[in-house]
């Protein structure tokens, strides 16, 4: 490479720094400008895809930006794991700010289907204090569900308590629904009044999710002997179902053969007498 390359490669090398140079300057300038011109930037959580009314809103459809100060609105979310989990009130579309007005918690004005596992049902059973665990029981709680029915006719009906379900998620108790903040609004008078709903007693029902057989046969037993239901509270780590053999009076007492078993066991018929029994 003789002197003169040599400096034609310099030449283009200083020119295409000096080219940077400017361009740095000149976007460092326009930024300034613009955050003199609208002010700051801050994170807004924007919709990423268009969600629909009443959608249950997950972290795939959110994303975060930077947009000046003066564009972001008031009741915009700047964080989305308050937005994950919450349900549109109205159309969000893309890249729109997520709104807290536009969004709730799921609960009784976003209905209870929300709540319901795919596959599943939703099936209301009646309770008191005594069939409901003194009523201390809250939505998203674990429970059993046993039932104590005549079985047989005449002098063979008996009482059996059997287990029909296991492990069985409350979804709600009343109108109280699982994620749902604890708390109803009420009119006393002119006034508004907020009600603690954390260690209310007043319902009367509870909403559980089970298969559509189990909603079934829940709904056979309502109709027949609806006081008949009883429930039991599970810790919320256990989860082990095991299979229970029904509980009747002679098993209550340990009685190993029931009389009532002993009268439906057949004896072998007796040989006629003079008739010699057959070989084997």
């Amino acid at each position: 490479m003789n002197h003169n390359e040599t400096r034609t490669l310099w030449i283009s090398i200083f020119a295409a720094l000096f080219a940077v140079f400017l361009l740095y300057s000149y976007t460092q300038e326009k930024s300034s400008q613009l955050t003199r011109q609208f002010g700051a930037k801050q994170r807004v959580v924007i919709a990423a895809v268009d969600i629909n009314e009443m959608q249950t809103i997950d972290e795939t459809m959110l994303q975060i930006v930077e947009r000046p100060i003066d564009f972001v609105q008031p009741s915009a979310f700047t964080n989305p794991e308050a937005v994950v989990g919450m349900v549109a009130l109205a159309p969000i579309r893309k890249d729109e700010q997520v709104l807290e007005n536009k969004v709730m918690e799921p609960g009784p004005l976003t209905g209870l289907s929300l709540q319901v596992a795919p596959t599943r049902r939703a099936v209301t059973i009646p309770i008191d204090e005594m069939r409901g665990v003194a009523k201390l029981i809250k939505p998203g709680d674990r429970v059993d569900i046993i039932a104590a029915l005549d079985v047989g006719r005449g002098v063979n009906q008996r009482r059996e308590v059997k287990t029909l379900m296991q492990d069985v998620v409350i979804l709600a108790t009343g109108l109280r629904v699982v994620h749902e903040l604890p708390r109803l609004y009420e009119l006393q008078g002119r006034s508004e009044y907020v009600r603690n709903l954390r260690a209310d007693t007043n319902f009367s029902t509870i909403t559980i999710e089970a298969s559509p057989k189990e909603a079934q046969d829940l709904i056979y037993i309502l109709s027949t002997s609806p006081a008949s239901l009883f429930l039991t509270l599970r810790h919320p780590s256990d989860h082990q179902k095991s299979t229970l053999p029904a509980s009747t009076i002679e098993s209550v007492l340990g009685q190993v053969n029931p009389p009532a078993l002993q009268q439906g066991i057949r004896q072998p018929a007796a040989s006629p007498a003079g008739q010699p029994r057959r070989g084997r």
